[in-house]
């Protein structure tokens, strides 16, 4: 019995006794849920739900809930039922009805963790955008990483996501940029304002290999040789770096084509016809502060240029007319400032900024060798990159160190800790349980040890105390995936993980699963090795979840 049914039947009781009592159905709640208790003597699990209705009905909860223990004590699969406290249910399970989750996981497989919490949610999900004036840093690292696994998440739970790449290939960031690859491959030092690295020199030789004739131009035209080319060669290679570490994207979206269709003037329209757009000194105005935000914003400054904000706001159109219900933004450390004018955008052009948009912010990541922080990139110059870091730990552990913790808290990445074979080594600790889970069943195979027929499974025998703690972990999978994609908190995945590898090192200490010598194959080692096969399961599937392998052999 998984939490899910046994919810299930707590309300179901619920119905029943309210139906005994006379009580309004309307009272009860469409669903409810059952916890696991802190201290497993409370029993297996734990329901709240006779003090929750107690006021709404105006009976006494420890009464109510001695009507609900009742009503739970028949249902099948449930051992016993008592009341604590001021009227808490704890509730515990036969071992037959907890061991038939080991079998419900094998059949279930990549599916078992997935549910329909966000079914009918249309959601527009971007991350990364970093500019194309240089490799991805380990700042944009963190939001490939946790990007990657919250569009995973989102979709375990039923929501139908779109992933994006705003790929910002206008404005002077881009001009510069420009700029110094003219410079490089004129032989000149980097424009103050310019970017440096030997990446530049390495575009700047591949755009003179690719168009000769470059340097016959003038310096205008060859700028502009240098702009498009030089993008276009960043940009592939920022994609290809991602691919490598595991992130694509459904939509990779160009700043310069809002410009070229007019989506830019298309918003304006828009706002105008909301009533918040307004014309001071030549420029146009959105009136943000409206709706909270510290001052209004320029759209179309008095020279005729459009401004940064109005390719945001044109862009926010574009991702709701394509049909999102809700855009979600993962921005960096520096962009706080963003929240107030972009919630206050969306509410200009009529939408709900609690419903429609969403924007996360992630913080500063630093890498560390030797206990001290590794400054810059040997091929950036200036930062840490994404090859840095892949080259440092490996694309399994940099993307489970960037998605273990939360999103909101600054992180230090050590070396030697995330390259360690060992324990202490969080990716080691719970992949060393994927391939030891998948061991375990070709260790099964050469002594004739298999799960046999589905029917003949006897979940009764799983009565050992770590098969129960096992089964227990395993039960809370499809809970904390549902948890970590309505929170954006994938870290919350990798932490079960650890936790769900810690209970099976206990089970595989203390539970025999192979049978020794010519001993005789027996049903517990059949049902051991179909708890086993669960683990392997859950393990693989949370990583699949967090975009990192679950190995079959270290």
């Amino acid at each position: 019995m998984t939490p899910a049914e046994l919810a299930e039947a707590v309300l179901s009781a619920a119905h029943a006794v309210f139906d005994a009592r006379g009580l309004d159905r309307s009272a009860l709640p469409e669903r409810t849920a059952v916890e696991r208790p802190r201290n497993p003597e409370h029993g297996d699990y734990a329901s709240t739900l006779a003090l929750q209705l107690s006021k709404r009905v105006g009976v006494p909860p420890r009464e109510l809930a001695a009507d609900l223990s009742e009503q739970l004590g028949r249902t099948p699969g449930i051992k016993s039922v008592e009341i604590a406290g001021p009227g808490f249910l704890n509730i515990r399970l036969d071992a037959a009805a907890a061991g038939l989750l080991a079998r419900s996981i094998v059949e279930a497989g990549p599916a078992y963790g997935h549910g329909t919490a966000l079914a009918g949610q249309k959601i527009n999900l971007e991350f990364v955008s970093a500019n194309p004036t240089g490799p991805v840093h380990i700042g944009g690292v963190r939001w490939a990483a946790v990007g990657d696994a919250l569009s995973r998440l989102l979709r375990a739970s039923g929501a139908e996501v779109g992933t994006e790449y705003y790929f910002n290939d206008a404005g002077s960031q881009i001009d510069r940029f420009a700029r110094s690859l003219l410079a490089a491959a004129k032989g000149e030092p980097a424009p103050e304002d310019g970017y440096g690295g030997a990446y530049i020199a390495e575009i700047a030789e591949q755009v003179r290999a690719k168009r000769p004739e470059v340097a016959t131009l003038p310096d205008d035209a060859a700028q502009e040789v240098f702009r498009v080319e030089g993008v276009a060669l960043m940009f592939d290679e920022i994609k290809s770096s991602l691919r490598g570490f595991g992130v694509d994207f459904d939509t990779y979206f160009n700043e310069k084509d809002l410009h070229d269709r007019g989506e830019l003037e298309h918003a304006l329209t828009r706002l105008r016809e909301q009533g918040h757009v307004d014309e001071r000194d030549g420029a146009v105005w959105l009136r943000t502060t409206d709706f909270g935000d510290d001052k209004d914003r320029v759209l179309r400054k008095s020279n005729g240029e459009w401004t940064y904000f109005a390719a945001d706001c044109a862009y926010y159109l574009d991702k709701r007319e394509r049909g999102f219900d809700r855009a979600v933004y993962m921005l960096g450390a520096d962009h706080h400032g963003y929240v107030g004018r972009m919630k206050a955008m969306a509410a200009c052009f009529g939408d709900d900024p609690q419903v429609h948009l969403e924007i996360l912010i992630g913080q500063l990541v630093s890498l560390l060798r030797d206990g001290a922080p590794v400054r810059m990139s040997k091929r950036a110059g200036t930062v840490v990159t994404l090859e840095d870091l892949v080259d440092a730990i490996g694309v399994d552990a940099a993307r489970y160190a960037l998605a273990r913790y939360s999103s909101d808290s600054p992180i230090d990445i050590d070396v030697e800790l995330w390259t360690r074979a060992s324990r202490d080594n969080p990716v080691y600790y719970v992949q060393y349980v994927a391939a030891r889970t998948a061991s375990v069943g070709r260790n099964a195979a050469e002594v004739g040890l298999t799960r046999g027929d589905a029917d003949a499974f006897r979940p009764a025998l799983l009565a050992h105390e770590k098969e129960n703690e096992l089964l227990k972990a395993l039960a809370e999978f499809p809970a904390t995936v549902a948890a970590a994609a309505e929170l954006r908190e994938p870290h919350r995945v990798a932490r079960y993980l650890e936790e769900l590898s810690g209970a099976y090192h206990r089970f595989y200490d203390n539970c025999r699963i192979l049978p020794r010598g010519d001993e005789e194959v027996t049903d517990l080692h059949r049902a051991r090795l179909w708890l086993n096969d669960a683990t392997r399961t859950v393990i693989a599937n949370g990583l699949h979840l967090l975009g990192v392998s679950a190995p079959e052999r270290m």
